[in-house]
């Protein structure tokens, strides 16, 4: 809709960073401790880091637990751990700490009791008895009448008198703020100039309530401005009641941040993510072996904000590319069904990285033992020389480690039992043909390739003098894996490598 009035909306504040020049942005993610962090959450926090870094600023977690009924325990802490665990921790937060702290809306709750005083004192605010029953029936009548609900604003008109006596009766009440009509556009940094006159459609909202925990409305402004934050990127369902933060600070006399509001992250048929079963839980990504590049990559690649749409960008990457003027304010629309060949792509970076290798080595170490460790695994299969030699030789074709630990792949951690009487029911020519697969591992210990070994192979076979290709390579499937089905003979010595290989047909060849 405002995409026309966007190029109107002139360059960023606050970027500014160096020597004699002003401080870098501070942005925040103030996600609610209601449950696992979200695919959701995690693309505002990634906007919010990148933003951050590119222009030399500062990424702050504030937790906004102040709707006490629905907080879950433990699931702040749970946010904070997947945060660091995709790899954009916070500078500043509840457990990092920080000089604009405590980070935690329920330990500031000294500080919006003193904000709303103030409006109250302004007359920016008034306090409402009515009660829950009252509210209740307004809203009812409200949708029998097939309007809007909306509180009527009845206690705004109380005079001081009134108020003085309704307190000295001892009567439950709550702080709103007075909407002012008129409000004045903004420029949102996504969807240019807008404005939404909010009291034209909403009556007075709660700012502070009976328990005396404030609402998000009060909240983010009075934490926005005493955390000095001069960005605020957060979702597009936020867009409307922008012009409503925006009187309150009017009202409190202070300078409102720079707004930028995120297009929608729906799913590839442009509905809303699905939350069954933990389907966009960061949690379960982590658990199902995802690398945390790869989710990065896929809620930016499907969105805006970068020159093109361009899988396998790392983290470095995206900041580097990333402009705010780029987000568009089209949904963007997620394919789940692509993230493992995003993960595919980025498990191939950690393995031609040298440290990322080492700590897959580790990684894939520890999951042959979980699989296969009642099957007495042999030690030597589990040497890091081997295993990283496994992984180099499978990088590119596999889009997940615990794809190395399948059935598939049992072969290059559990050593056949495979009898010599075996394969010669298969072949009278089984020596011969061990023989003969023992000289070639000898002559192509140097180099050994899937292309160079099917010829060897096709040539191996001619040397037999009864024997069908096809036996010959159930035979030798046999031999190196005990198994009858699985990836072709080649791609099995390739990955086992001519030690292993020599090793197995001496062992069947001896037993």
């Amino acid at each position: 809709m405002a995409r026309a009035l966007r190029g109107a909306a002139g360059p960023v504040r606050g970027l500014g960073s160096g020597p004699g020049g002003e401080r870098g942005p501070r942005v925040r993610f103030g996600p609610s401790p209601t449950g696992f962090l979200h695919l959701g959450g995690l693309r505002t926090a990634l906007y919010n880091y990148i933003f951050a870094k590119k222009h030399q600023g500062t990424f702050i977690l504030r937790v906004e637990d102040t709707d006490q009924n629905r907080v879950v325990p433990g699931a702040a802490e749970g946010i904070e751990d997947m945060l660091d665990w995709a790899g954009i921790p916070p500078d500043e937060s509840p457990r990092r700490g920080g000089s604009f702290g405590p980070y935690q809306q329920s330990r500031r709750l000294e500080l919006y009791r003193s904000a709303s005083a103030e409006l109250l004192e302004r007359g920016a605010a008034y306090r409402c008895f009515c009660t829950p029953q009252r509210l209740d029936l307004l809203k009812k009548e409200a949708l029998r009448s097939q309007q809007t609900p909306r509180y009527d604003n009845r206690c705004r008109h109380l005079t001081p008198t009134e108020v003085a006596q309704k307190l000295s009766q001892g009567l439950d009440w709550v702080v709103r703020f007075r909407l002012e009509k008129g409000v004045e556009p903004f420029q949102d940094l996504v969807y240019g100039w807008t404005k939404h006159e909010v009291a034209e459609v909403e009556g007075d909202p709660v700012i502070l309530k009976g328990d005396g925990f404030p609402t998000y409305h009060l909240a983010n402004v009075v934490d926005d401005h005493h955390m000095g934050i001069s960005h605020v990127l957060r979702g597009t369902e936020w867009l409307t009641s922008t012009s409503k933060h925006l009187l309150l600070y009017r009202a409190f006399g202070w300078d409102p941040p720079q707004f930028g509001h995120l297009p929608l992250l729906l799913n590839k048929y442009g509905g809303k993510l699905s939350k069954r079963q933990g389907d966009i839980f960061l949690e379960r990504f982590a658990r199902d072996g995802y690398l945390p590049e790869a989710l990065l990559d896929i809620i930016t690649n499907c969105g805006s904000g970068f020159p093109a749409n361009q899988m396998g960008r790392t983290l470095e990457e995206l900041i580097a590319q990333f402009e705010v003027d780029r987000i568009t304010t089209h949904s963007a629309l997620l394919d789940l069904e692509k993230l493992p060949e995003f993960n595919r792509i980025h498990l191939a970076r950690h393995t031609e990285n040298e440290g990322l290798r080492q700590k897959l080595i580790k990684e894939l170490q520890l999951l042959v033992e979980q699989v296969y460790g009642d099957q007495q695994v042999d030690q030597e299969v589990l040497e890091k020389d081997y295993v990283e030699r496994v992984l180099l030789l499978r990088k590119g074709h596999i889009s997940f480690l615990k794809n190395l630990v399948s059935s598939d792949y049992s072969y290059l951690w559990i050593r056949p039992s495979v009898s010599r009487e075996q394969l010669q029911t298969m072949s009278g020519e089984a020596d011969e043909i061990g023989k003969l697969v023992l000289e070639l591992m000898t002559r192509q210990a140097a180099v050994l390739t899937m292309e160079e070994l099917n010829k060897d192979l096709r040539s191996l076979h001619q040397q037999t003098k009864e024997t069908k290709y096809s036996s010959v390579m159930q035979l030798l499937r046999l031999a190196l894996s005990g198994q009858q089905h699985g990836p072709s003979v080649a791609e099995m010595m390739v990955t086992l490598g001519p030690k292993e290989v020599c090793g197995r047909i001496h062992k069947a060849l001896s037993s």
